[in-house]
């Protein structure tokens, strides 16, 4: 991402709805299927930190988790922030021995323009030991393809079912891929198709008015909740993918 993008994450990664929901998600998958104990978890693309010390603050040992991060000042702007050992690279080619992880995250990432999706995911599956967690966060939807994406270099956007034949081609199963934020998908339609499609629109990574963000976190917590109870949504702006290597099959 350019580095004024990494700015604006790093001042409101901890606090923006967006973000405090998708890191609920991530950790909320991770606690159904948390992967192979005793091995770390590695955020791959980890950004600016937010996830790996949301994960730390909720309970994992902040020595149990890694990072990746392209950018090098990202690195190390995510180690100063979570604690955990964070390293400069490319998820196409990740710098981690085979089987070093017990589980794997990474929010928007495969997405990006950078990214060969056929690279990264065969480097996801030989870095996980056998029987670890993948779980992706992913932009759904072509359709919602608008100014956000070219100002963050995403070059494609998913379906569920799309999503959910990549991860099974790479060699993954147990594969479940679910729409989320849902419940605000109009909202996002109307800002992103209505409002801020011009190349020069303001980033959707920003501040928002305390009431509105508190507005827009509750409407994901209530859109949990009813997942929670087995409600299954048919569309979202977001696709959260959770899969697993096989406890046994080829040496990586």
């Amino acid at each position: 991402m350019d580095l004024a993008e990494y700015a604006l994450m790093d001042a409101v990664e901890d606090g923006m709805w967006w973000y405090r929901a998708v890191h609920a998600r991530i950790a909320a998958a991770l606690d159904a299927r948390p992967g192979v104990d005793g091995l770390p978890l590695l955020d791959a693309g980890c950004g600016t930190g937010g996830l790996l010390r949301s994960l730390a603050r909720t309970g994992r040992n902040g020595s149990s988790l890694a990072g990746l991060e392209y950018n090098p000042d990202a690195a190390a702007r995510a180690a100063a922030k979570s604690g955990a050992a964070v390293s400069a690279g490319d998820v196409n080619a990740l710098p981690f021995a085979p089987a070093s992880f017990g589980a794997l995250a990474s929010v928007d990432v495969l997405c990006h323009r950078g990214v060969d999706e056929a690279r990264a995911l065969a480097e996801f599956h030989r870095v996980l030991a056998p029987g670890g967690t993948l779980v992706l966060n992913l932009p759904a939807f072509e359709w919602l393809r608008s100014a956000h994406d070219t100002r963050v270099h995403n070059a494609r956007r998913y379906t569920a079912r799309g999503a959910t034949a990549l991860l099974a081609a790479a060699g993954f199963e147990r594969i479940q891929a679910r729409y989320w934020n849902s419940l605000l998908l109009p909202l996002m339609v109307a800002q992103r198709k209505l409002r801020s499609n011009t190349p020069d629109a303001a980033s959707d990574v920003a501040p928002f008015p305390p009431w509105l963000d508190a507005t827009l976190h509750t409407a994901t917590r209530a859109e949990a909740a009813l997942a929670g109870i087995g409600l299954r949504f048919p569309a979202g702006g977001s696709v959260l993918v959770v899969a697993s290597r096989a406890d046994a099959g080829p040496a990586p």
